[in-house]
């Protein structure tokens, strides 16, 4: 007996999310999200893989367990973690200390030299902080801090989320991932802003990766675009969309 779609009712109503609110997060339609939840249909694999990540619980307890069940142990087990756990030190990479994280990413002594900070809002999970300079992410101003958390897998990477992306190569970046079907031993990177190319990295070159939870600045940074680079990035996604239309026919 599967307890999928109790469990999608149960949790929704935990967050205090309506099924409209809850279907927008799952990329599903609300007639499709109620189906589920009136057990009429039976959630695909990849939405529960989504609440999965949302609710920080394993697929074989949305399949398995009821959570909702008052004696069950999901509420007590969640109160327990939070009631138990100190709050989650936050390591910060700051631009003078990128070149040495590419080194030293991986030695406990030169992470532990990072200053640290706490967001309470946060989720468990493993959490990094990283500085960014330019403007290839705008509208994220440069010096902005990207909170991320850890991504143990290539495999785990969505299309079009923002990541930070830390490579032999390139160093340590913020982009959009782009993965190809025909490919995975090559990921696609692409800003934000227009202006900047996409470009390819090596899989095997990548040696962590930071999906984007949080973007901290400082008030009043909002970037603000003048009449010049408007048309400038008109110009470029006209030519890209040249250069695509050239490479389809």
């Amino acid at each position: 007996m599967s307890f999928a779609g109790k469990n999608l009712k149960y949790l929704r109503k935990l967050r205090g999310w309506t099924q409209e609110e809850f279907a927008n997060k799952l990329s599903i339609k609300r007639s499709l999200l109620g189906a589920y939840e009136e057990e009429r249909a039976e959630p695909r694999l990849e939405v529960l893989e989504l609440v999965s990540e949302i609710f920080k619980v394993s697929l074989d307890e949305l399949f398995l367990k009821d959570l909702g069940d008052t004696r069950g142990s999901y509420i007590a087990k969640r109160r327990a973690q939070k009631m138990s756990s100190a709050p989650m030190d936050i390591q910060f990479v700051p631009v003078k200390a990128a070149a040495g994280y590419l080194a030293g990413f991986a030695d406990p002594e030169f992470i532990d030299e990072l200053n640290t900070f706490t967001l309470p809002m946060l989720a468990p999970g493993h959490y990094r902080a990283f500085e960014i300079v330019g403007d290839s992410m705008l509208p994220t101003p440069s010096g902005s801090v990207i909170v991320g958390e850890k991504i143990e897998n290539l495999d785990a990477v969505k299309n079009s989320n923002t990541y930070i992306v830390v490579s032999r190569q390139e160093g340590i970046v913020y982009k959009r991932i782009m993965k190809s079907p025909k490919s995975k031993t090559k990921l696609t990177l692409v800003s934000d802003n227009p202006v900047y190319q996409p470009y390819q990295v090596e899989a095997a070159d990548i040696v962590e990766v930071w999906q984007a939870q949080m973007i901290l600045s400082r008030a009043n940074q909002q970037q603000r675009w003048d009449v010049n680079q408007l048309a400038s990035l008109v110009n470029n996604l006209q030519d890209q969309v040249t250069s695509l239309k050239k490479k389809m026919n």
